[in-house]
């Protein structure tokens, strides 16, 4: 059984032992299949273990904040149905550090999370939706740089533990994450 807190606080420390580029973070996320041996937890418990229910069984949804260089900064799970929006505050208050600007996919795209960017200072990075009537402008060439969020998942995904999640709990899942995100920021603490 992980403890709270503990592998985040180590994946906190890796960040803050190496010199970041404060240009920009970016958030994403990615589902994740749970094995049928986690998916066995009571409905009423499946919420708070972030799994939730689909056509194609049961799913969690990793949201992942990277740096500039796309290396893990902090993590949160939601339900795999949840919508992207949902893993934005908590990621958001996760990383103290200041940023010039956030890149994000069009899942982010709603005006509460652009007004609460602008009211900190960072520049939004996400391109608009199809339907909306009012399309706001983005950096395109700095949008790109977001493929480097993707890898990222694909990286952890590497993990089996990861691809698909065998642990029932939220807890331990996220720890693992944590644990295997440190991994990867070994060559650069170096």
């Amino acid at each position: 059984m992980a403890v709270t807190g503990v592998f985040d606080a180590m994946l906190e420390t890796l960040a803050g032992a190496v010199e970041r580029d404060a240009s920009a973070d970016m958030i994403g996320s990615t589902v994740v299949r749970a094995h049928h041996c986690a998916a066995g937890i009571k409905k009423e418990l499946g919420h708070a273990e972030a799994l939730g229910r689909s056509r194609g069984g049961s799913m969690t949804k990793p949201y992942a904040r990277g740096d500039a260089c796309g290396r893990p900064l902090a993590f949160v799970l939601t339900p795999g149905q949840a919508r992207d929006i949902q893993g934005f505050r908590p990621l958001m208050r996760m990383v103290n550090d200041r940023i010039d600007a956030l890149l994000a996919d069009r899942g982010y795209d709603a005006d509460t999370i652009r007004g609460e960017l602008a009211d900190a200072g960072i520049g939004t990075v996400i391109p608009a939706k199809a339907n909306r009537r009012n399309p706001a402008p983005h950096n395109r060439a700095k949008y790109h740089w977001r493929n480097r969020v993707k890898r990222l998942s694909g990286k952890l995904k590497n993990w089996r533990r990861i691809a698909k999640r065998y642990d029932k709990t939220a807890e331990s899942y996220l720890a693992f994450v944590n644990l295997a995100s440190a991994l990867l920021w070994h060559p650069f603490a170096a």
